[in-house]
């Protein structure tokens, strides 16, 4: 027998295509003994739906798009994994897009995602967001995750990376360090540009001055930060603390320390920012600012899934913040 048709297993039952539909699908009115017999008829004649079909008759792909800068870095892979385990629940299947931060990459990926008609797009730390709007004229779904886009139709999850930011630069304060580091994005990315507030705040409240040399606006990579805290280091400009706003930037710091014989914590103390897995595995242990990574995940594909399933085009430009928490380690 050639591939077989919901109209063939519809015959052996004995019962209609739309019956059949319904218990493929699991909707509607059916009895246990049907659903029994039509089930065993698919397991014999191992009967698969055309999903092609499918999806021109429902105008759903039942599949999303997800942007992300860089999948080797823990956080967006975590990130990406929560993503995955929600769609694959609700019966989604997932593109997954690495750009490396590659605007044309991200251009190129974006036109396929809509050439393949995914029904919805979760966009992880654009690096250029405006682009965006190469996708936005279909009116297709969209939840950004981690910095806010220039766009103002799309929903956005993000932790809390003010509250973050002021988190760790207190606990520098609590463990009296007095001239604090901050180890940040050089690029206005919103999330930077939270955490980077944070600090800011936390050491007004407690009396102590902003100084322009200690804040360090650098690439996002251990080797920048190594090379930012050694240039302290060699001008001979004094610090106590650094709060690193990846936990990266935290092990590139640490290492430069390491080789300049700097004690951590008896002489400088640390605090990152992600809590991915090497700051627990690291020696000394990174204090660090833990990202609910699984929450953000989760939350930000079941508000995609609600979109697609008729809800607002996030038209109030919604904002959902992720609480954060302190972790504390041997660094401080």
């Amino acid at each position: 027998m050639g591939k077989i048709s919901i109209k063939d297993i519809a015959k052996q039952a004995g019962v209609s295509s739309a019956t059949v539909s319904r218990v493929i699908n699991n909707n509607g009115r059916f009895s246990e003994k049907t659903r029994e017999k039509v089930l065993a008829l698919i397991e014999e004649f191992e009967y698969s739906p055309n999903i092609v079909a499918k999806s021109l008759r429902t105008k759903r792909s039942q599949s999303i798009g997800v942007i992300v800068p860089d999948i080797s870095n823990e956080f967006f892979s975590q990130v990406t994994l929560a993503i995955e385990n929600y769609c694959f629940t609700k019966g989604y299947s997932v593109f997954v897009c690495n750009t490396n931060e590659d605007e044309e990459k991200e251009k190129l990926y974006l036109k396929d995602l809509e050439a393949k008609g995914v029904d919805g797009l979760i966009y992880i730390s654009g690096g250029t967001l405006d682009i965006l709007s190469h996708i936005s004229k279909r009116k297709i779904p969209i939840v950004c995750i981690d910095r806010k886009p220039k766009s103002k139709d799309v929903i956005i999850v993000e932790s809390d990376n003010y509250s973050g930011g002021f988190m760790a630069t207190e606990e520098l304060v609590r463990v009296n360090c007095k001239k604090i580091v901050i180890l940040k994005d050089y690029r206005n990315v919103t999330s930077a540009m939270y955490r980077f507030k944070g600090y800011r705040d936390a050491l007004k409240k407690y009396g102590l001055p902003i100084d322009p040399t200690l804040v360090l606006s650098i690439n996002i990579s251990v080797n920048s930060a190594r090379d930012a805290i050694l240039e302290l280091i060699r001008t001979n400009i004094a610090f106590d603390g650094v709060f690193a706003t990846t936990d990266w930037l935290a092990v590139g710091a640490l290492d430069a320390l390491r080789q300049s014989k700097i004690k951590v914590p008896g002489e400088v103390k640390i605090v990152g920012f992600d809590n991915i897995s090497i700051t627990e595995y690291s020696c000394p242990k990174i204090t660090t600012i833990n990202q609910d990574k699984e929450k953000i995940g989760r939350i930000s594909t079941k508000k995609l899934l609600e979109m697609i399933d008729g809800g607002p085009l996030s038209d109030s430009n919604e904002d959902i913040i992720i609480p954060v928490q302190l972790i504390r380690r041997e660094t401080t």
